[in-house]
C-alpha cells in the first residue's frame, strides 16, 4: 500500500484557488464528484487559506454507531499497523468522534490542522474532505492532494465511506483513512467500504440483540403478569399480550404506545395513571426502560384498569373563558391589565402526556405549590397555566413576565409595585427563566423573595425549555423556590389532540371565515414532527389561510416543510433548497425526472436529496 498517486495536474490547484466554477459547466481532469464538492464549498463561504472549524466536548462515544463500530476498528488497526495512515469515525453531522493513529507522524500533521475528536468536518466547515464530501454525495470518495479546497488538507489523502444502517437506509458516520497523499494507493477504497459495510452488518446485528433483549424482558415480565395486559414497544416491535388485545381495542393500544413512547424519553422506571379517550377508563402503567449501550432500545409496560370513573384529571377547557390577566408591556415595569378573549382553548385535550400534565398542575395550583413547568419550546406552558388556573380560581388575577425582560433598568420599588399592589388572589407566571442572565436571575430571585412574603394568595409558576435545565445556568439559583417540576409533552406526542388544535388556531387565525381543513391536510399535520410545536403549526396554517382564505384547505397549502419528515434541523440555506424541491414537484405533478430537469439537477441528485430531507411527495 505504499505505491505512490501520480500529483494531479497543475489546473486541478489552480481550479480550486479561482472559485470560478460555474455549475454543469466541469472542470478538465476534475471528477464531477470533486468539481461539485468545490461548488458547495465555495458557497458555502469556506476560507481556502484559513477555514473556520468548530469543536465541541458533545459528541456521544457511548452511542450505537461507535459500538458497532468498535471491534471494525480494532480489526483495521491490526490490519494496518505498519501503513503510515490515520483511521477516523465520524457521526451523521460530521463531527469526528474516535481518531486511531497508526502513524504518529500523520496524526500529528492531523493535529495541525485539527482533524481531530470533537471537530466539524463537514463540507461548510472544511471543505471538500473524506467525511464532508461523502455525507454530501452519499457515497465513497477519495480525495487526493490538491482535490482538498482548502490549502491546509493538500498535504493528505483521505478516502471515506458511508456507514448506513441497514434498516432506515440512512447515514449514520463515515469511515475514514486519511494518509499523506504520497502514501495514497488505489487499494485503500476497497478497503475502507469493506470495513464500512462491516460496521452497518453491526448495526443490524446490534439491534437483533436489542430487539431479542426487549422480547426476552417481554417474556418474563407476561409469564408473571398473567393477568394482566402487557406490552412490549421498540423502534420496529411492537408486541400485545393476548390479554392486552382483549382489554384494549386497536385506537387504545396506539395510545398506550404512545404514552409510553412520551415516558421512555422521560423516567427509567416507568410509572403513570391515564385516562383513555371515548370509555373513558382510568389506565395504571408501569415499566422498564431497555438500553442497548448508552441509548433507549424500548420499554416494556404492563397496563392494569383501575376504574371506569371519569377521571376529572383535566377540565373541559373549551368551555371556558379567562378573565382579565396582567400583560408585560414593552417596559417590564409596566404591567397592563388586558382582558383575554378566547375563542377556544389550546389547554384542552385527551392524550395521556397532556392529561397527566394537567393533573399535576392543577393539583399544584389547588395546593398552592410554586411550580416549575419544563417542555419545549412552543408546547403552550403558559396558556396550559393561564387557563387551567382561571377554571380553578374564576375570580383571581394573573401577571405573566418574560424572565429575560427583567435588566437592570428594574428597581426594587418597580418590583415592589408590580406584586405588593394586588390585594385579589394572583398568579405570576415567569416564562423562560432559563434564558435570564445573572442580573435577571437577581432581579427574579428578588422578585420570587417578595411574592412568598405577602400575606394574601399568591401563586409562582415558572417555565424552562431545558429538561433539566443545565447546572451551568444562572436560573439553576432560583430552583429552590419550587416544590414540584411538571414536564409538558411536545406536540408530536399528543397526536389524538391535533385536530382540535387546528380547529382552535384556524378560528383564532381567520375567526370570520368559513374555513376547514380537508382529510389529506389534516392526515399531514398529524404526520409532521412539529419540532417547533404548536407555535410552529399555527405560523402553517397562518400560511395555509393566506393561499386559501376560504374554503377547505388543501395539503398543498400548507408550507413545503410539513411535507418532508427531515430528522434533523436544517440550515437556512437548506431550507430554501427543500422547499424549491416540494415546490417543483407540486408544479410538474410529482414527476420526479421533471422535477429535477426544473430544478437544474442530475436525477441521483435529486433522489438523494428527497431522502435526506425526507420529502415523502
Amino acid at each position: 500500500m505504499t505505491a505512490p498517486a501520480s500529483d494531479p495536474p497543475p489546473h486541478v490547484t489552480a481550479a480550486s484557488d479561482a472559485l470560478s466554477l460555474r455549475a454543469g459547466s466541469g472542470v478538465p481532469g476534475v471528477s464531477d464528484l470533486i468539481a461539485a464538492s468545490w461548488e458547495r464549498s465555495r458557497d458555502a463561504g469556506v476560507d481556502a487559506a484559513q477555514p473556520h472549524r468548530s469543536f465541541t466536548d458533545d459528541i456521544n462515544t457511548g452511542s450505537l454507531l461507535v459500538r458497532c463500530a468498535q471491534p471494525v476498528l480494532e480489526q483495521l488497526e491490526i490490519d494496518t499497523a505498519d501503513l503510515p495512515l490515520v483511521i477516523a469515525l465520524s457521526d451523521k453531522k460530521a463531527r469526528i468522534v474516535q481518531r486511531i493513529d497508526c502513524s504518529s507522524v500523520v496524526g500529528q500533521l492531523l493535529d495541525q490542522v485539527q482533524f481531530a475528536p470533537g471537530f466539524d468536518c463537514s463540507e461548510a466547515a472544511l471543505g471538500t474532505n473524506g467525511i464532508g464530501t461523502v455525507l454530501e454525495a452519499g457515497q465513497p470518495i477519495s480525495v487526493v492532494g490538491s482535490e482538498h479546497f482548502t490549502e491546509n488538507l493538500r498535504m493528505f489523502a483521505c478516502t471515506g465511506a458511508p456507514i448506513i444502517d441497514p434498516v432506515t437506509r440512512r447515514i449514520e458516520g463515515v469511515l475514514d483513512i486519511t494518509s499523506l497523499a504520497q502514501a495514497w494507493s488505489p487499494l485503500i477504497p476497497t478497503l475502507i467500504k469493506n470495513a464500512a459495510k462491516d460496521i452497518s452488518r453491526n448495526l443490524l446485528l446490534d439491534r437483533n440483540q436489542s430487539q431479542r433483549a426487549i422480547f426476552e424482558t417481554y417474556l418474563r415480565v407476561a409469564a408473571r403478569s398473567a393477568r394482566h395486559a402487557v406490552f412490549a414497544f421498540g423502534d420496529t416491535l411492537f408486541i400485545a399480550s393476548p390479554c392486552a388485545q382483549q382489554m384494549f381495542d386497536a385506537s387504545e393500544q396506539q395510545v398506550l404506545r404512545e404514552h409510553a413512547t412520551f415516558l421512555m424519553t422521560h423516567k427509567e422506571h416507568a410509572g403513570d395513571t391515564l385516562a383513555l379517550p371515548g370509555r373513558k377508563r382510568l389506565v395504571h402503567l408501569w415499566g422498564t426502560r431497555i438500553f442497548a449501550g448508552s441509548e433507549v432500545a424500548g420499554i416494556v409496560v404492563t397496563a392494569e384498569l383501575v376504574s371506569s370513573r371519569r377521571t376529572g384529571l383535566a377540565g373541559d377547557f373549551a368551555a371556558q373563558a379567562s378573565p382579565q390577566i396582567g400583560v408585560t408591556a414593552p417596559q417590564p415595569a409596566e404591567i397592563a391589565d388586558a382582558p383575554f378573549c378566547s375563542h377556544g382553548s389550546l389547554a384542552g385535550g385527551r392524550s395521556p402526556a397532556w392529561v397527566r400534565a394537567c393533573g399535576e398542575l392543577r393539583a399544584a395550583l389547588e395546593n398552592k405549590q410554586p411550580a416549575l413547568l419544563v417542555g419545549e419550546t412552543g408546547v403552550g406552558k403558559s396558556t396550559l397555566v393561564i387557563e387551567l388556573f382561571h377554571s380553578i380560581y374564576p375570580n383571581a388575577h394573573s401577571i405573566a413576565v418574560d424572565a429575560a425582560q427583567i435588566g437592570a433598568e428594574v428597581t426594587p420599588s418597580d418590583i415592589s409595585s408590580l406584586v405588593s399592589n394586588r390585594s385579589e388572589p394572583t398568579l405570576h407566571i415567569v416564562r423562560d427563566i432559563d434564558q435570564a442572565s445573572p442580573d435577571e436571575v437577581e432581579k427574579l430571585e428578588e422578585y420570587f423573595s417578595v411574592v412568598e412574603s405577602l400575606d394574601g394568595p399568591a401563586w409562582i409558576v415558572a417555565t424552562v425549555s431545558q429538561s433539566p435545565p443545565s447546572s451551568d445556568l444562572p436560573c439553576c439559583e432560583l430552583l429552590s423556590h419550587f416544590d414540584t417540576t411538571i414536564t409538558v409533552p411536545p406536540l408530536r406526542c399528543r397526536t389524538d389532540d391535533l385536530p382540535a388544535i387546528t380547529a382552535t388556531l384556524l378560528h383564532t387565525i381567520a375567526p370570520k371565515h368559513k374555513i376547514r381543513v380537508s382529510p389529506a391536510a389534516q392526515r399531514l399535520i398529524s404526520r409532521y414532527s412539529w419540532p417547533r410545536n404548536i407555535s410552529q403549526l399555527r405560523e402553517a396554517l397562518a400560511h395555509a389561510v393566506r393561499r386559501r382564505p376560504v374554503g377547505e384547505i388543501q395539503d398543498d397549502d400548507l408550507p413545503g416543510y410539513c411535507q418532508t419528515g427531515s430528522r434533523r434541523a436544517l440550515t437556512p440555506l437548506e431550507t430554501i433548497e427543500r422547499d424549491a424541491i416540494v415546490a417543483a414537484l407540486q408544479n410538474v405533478a410529482h414527476n420526479r425526472v421533471a422535477a429535477a430537469t426544473q430544478l437544474g439537477m442530475s436525477r441521483s441528485s435529486l433522489y438523494r436529496k428527497l431522502k435526506t430531507y425526507g420529502i415523502t411527495a
